[in-house]
């Protein structure tokens, strides 16, 4: 199993937040099922002030690169991707187009 944690920031409108939250609380099927689908075993997102941080758990032959195509291939999930960008905002530094940045652990502590 992998673990990868991403960042991104939402537009700084907290009726915006408030509307990204509640699309949260009812994700769509579909959605749910790309995520399922594409090898994702677990994830979860948490969010201060505007800053979004999500922590996925991966199986083994998880590709980013797959679920992308998977998903671009989805009209469903494009929906949902489009929606989603009327509240998210990229980070500073990131590429044209670019929305969750994938984060570099920098520390870890374990007993």
């Amino acid at each position: 199993m992998n673990r990868y944690c991403l960042s991104l920031d939402l537009v700084d409108d907290p009726a915006l937040i408030a509307a990204y939250d509640a699309h949260h609380a009812a994700v769509w099927p579909e959605v749910l099922d790309s995520i399922r689908n594409s090898g994702i075993l677990a994830m979860e997102i948490y969010r201060t002030g505007n800053r979004l941080f999500m922590i996925m758990e991966t199986a083994a032959g998880f590709s980013f690169d797959a679920k992308t195509e998977a998903d671009a291939a989805n009209a469903k999930v494009q929906d949902w991707e489009t929606l989603m960008w009327t509240y998210q905002q990229q980070l500073p530094g990131s590429k044209p187009g670019e929305k969750w940045r994938l984060m570099v652990r920098i520390f870890s502590f374990s007993v």
